[in-house]
């Protein structure tokens, strides 16, 4: 009889064997696993041994489950999300797209945007990136942004309601201003500050980002200062299967 332990070192050999075929594109993405039955004729195992295997590779968000009990390789493509150029530069003079549409379509990938604007009080987390009283309102502009018609990002942005209150932060929907709108309005961002964690997702994040299992995502907040003080502070949930961050910075003297 094979022990629990042999059963379970079995099944990392086929999880690995199982990756390294998905690595190497042998199963490309979106492309159907085997059956259980098949897999475990293939390697001389239980179907229960072969299962163990793919929820390892389930966990690590390799592989998805489908009604009916079949098993998929993940078919979204990563994106490069440049946080170095992101809301910097020439895109900032678009009146079409904001910079990080205009980033996807760059990259030749389709971008839309959910936007949701409310009113509420300051958590104490957003109270103190901005520098402002628990409680104190504030204005939160919420995206849903998605890329080829899936959820990439969730995004939410919030602004001292005195700065933001009869502006066009107050438009629902995409608006794109030459600049961006904080300048627009007399507020522009001098220097920003990011912060970034690795973490698991919260069930919400995990519901509206349609996320398997598993999946990590990162949070990156970024604060925006103007003058005196920060006029805005962004939180933006990526999933970590979805994206490659990247940071350039220059180290001459």
């Amino acid at each position: 009889m094979t022990s629990h332990t042999e059963r379970r070192t079995t099944a990392r050999a086929i999880a690995d064997d199982l990756r390294e075929q998905i690595r190497t594109g042998v199963l490309p993405p979106g492309h159907p696993l085997p059956t259980s039955r098949e897999l475990a004729d293939a390697y001389g195992v239980t179907a229960k041994t072969v299962s163990a295997g793919i929820d390892l590779l389930k966990l690590e968000g390799l592989v998805v489950g489908e009604q009916g009990g079949r098993r998929r390789v993940r078919l979204d493509k990563p994106i490069t999300w440049n946080l170095t150029h992101f809301e910097r530069g020439k895109r900032r003079d678009s009146r079409a797209m904001d910079d990080w549409s205009a980033a996807i379509t760059a990259a030749g990938r389709t971008p839309a945007q959910q936007v949701a604007v409310s009113t509420g009080p300051a958590s104490a987390e957003v109270a103190a990136w901005l520098q402002i009283a628990k409680g104190d309102s504030v204005l939160t502009r919420t995206r849903m942004r998605l890329v080829d018609d899936r959820p990439f990002q969730l995004s939410t942005s919030s602004f001292p309601l005195a700065l933001a209150e009869d502006t066009l932060l107050e438009q629902e929907g995409d608006v794109a201003i030459p600049g961006g709108i904080l300048r627009s309005i007399g507020h522009p961002q001098h220097h920003v500050r990011d912060e970034i964690a690795i973490r698991m997702p919260t069930p919400e994040e995990t519901e509206r980002l349609q996320l398997p299992v598993g999946t990590p995502v990162a949070q990156h907040v970024r604060i925006g200062y103007g003058a005196d003080c920060p006029v805005r502070v962004m939180v933006t949930i990526a999933p970590g299967d979805r994206h490659i961050l990247v940071y350039e910075m220059d180290v001459s003297e």
